[in-house]
């Protein structure tokens, strides 16, 4: 019976996780000026709630998606921001 050496299999393992970039969606804030980042795992839909980065806050924040609207190759997602209590909408690159 023939075995696998392990620490090929982990060293491997380990570049293939780590060589894999991160996939996020990237936008804006006009009426606040901010970056915003939807990082990969949220789901965007109408009444789901999603986890963003707010590049000006310097934060993560968490709101529910009222909206979506596509406009050519932009897609405007109105946000609840549940830490501000404000409705938000990110400008974001249509993909």
């Amino acid at each position: 019976m023939r075995t696998i050496p392990i620490f090929p299999v982990l060293v491997l393992g380990t570049i293939l996780c780590l060589g894999t970039p991160a996939l996020a969606w990237e936008g804006h804030d006009y009426e606040t000026g901010s970056d915003i980042e939807i990082e990969e795992g949220n789901l965007v839909r109408r009444d789901h709630d999603i986890e963003y980065f707010d590049y000006e806050a310097g934060e993560y924040r968490d709101g529910n998606v009222e909206s979506i609207q596509r406009y050519g190759n932009e897609v405007d997602v109105e946000v609840y921001d549940y830490d501000s209590g404000k409705y938000r909408t990110f400008t974001m690159d249509g993909r």
